[in-house]
């Protein structure tokens, strides 16, 4: 996701970034600095152009199109829903998969349900199938037909409480998915799926 997963890139390359202390390097302090400065000054077009996205790396495009997605948001996130769910599939779907990406490396697929942006679940599979992200699209799928089976076990101890939210994580058989979707990274770039995606079907992006 550009900016953001170069900065998480420093923390996973711990040998590489901290001393013997723990610290970040002033090397990678710096890097890290000048990551987060650039990403807060980064343009977020209202509108999109094709020669802005040409114009656009690899590396940042999923993030100028995300932005512009949220631009085309109601100050009213109640009606996210309705507004994402008139788009075309195209943006429905990055958007989407923005989301579920977010929540799941955060907090796994616990979180995603719970949050708000679980309203898109059942969304989901054909939106990462549509861009071609097949081994995530059936991993979803599986999670999701997990969630509703098992719905009350999941969310028994999710009583609106920061405890209840931790506790709801113990033997919650949503776990093990977790774990899959971070390996799947390894055999499916769902990043540079999403990319090529956009390029093929730019104009399904441009206002």
């Amino acid at each position: 996701m550009g900016i953001i997963s170069t900065i998480l890139n420093f923390f996973g390359s711990s040998g590489k970034s901290k001393n013997d202390h723990g610290k970040l390097t002033p090397e990678m302090e710096e890097i890290l600095a000048s990551s987060v400065e650039a990403f807060k000054n980064r343009p977020i077009y209202k509108e999109l152009t094709e020669q802005i996205i040409d114009s656009t790396s690899d590396e940042n495009l999923l993030q100028v199109i995300f932005d512009n997605l949220s631009e085309k948001q109601p100050t009213d996130y109640e009606k996210e829903y309705e507004t994402v769910m008139s788009w075309n599939k195209s943006r429905k779907s990055i958007y989407m998969i923005w989301v579920l990406e977010a929540e799941v490396n955060n907090g796994g697929y616990n979180q995603f349900y719970l949050n708000p942006d679980g309203q898109f679940y059942k969304h989901l599979p054909e939106a990462l199938k549509l861009v071609g992200a097949s081994k995530f699209a059936n991993l979803t799928e599986k999670a999701n037909k997990t969630f509703e089976s098992e719905y009350e076990k999941i969310t028994k101890h999710q009583d609106g409480t920061l405890e209840g939210f931790s506790k709801s994580y113990d033997e919650n058989p949503l776990n093990d998915f977790d774990t899959e979707f971070y390996e799947l990274y390894k055999t499916e770039n769902l990043q540079q799926i999403q990319v090529d995606f956009i390029r093929k079907n730019k104009k399904e992006f441009i206002d």
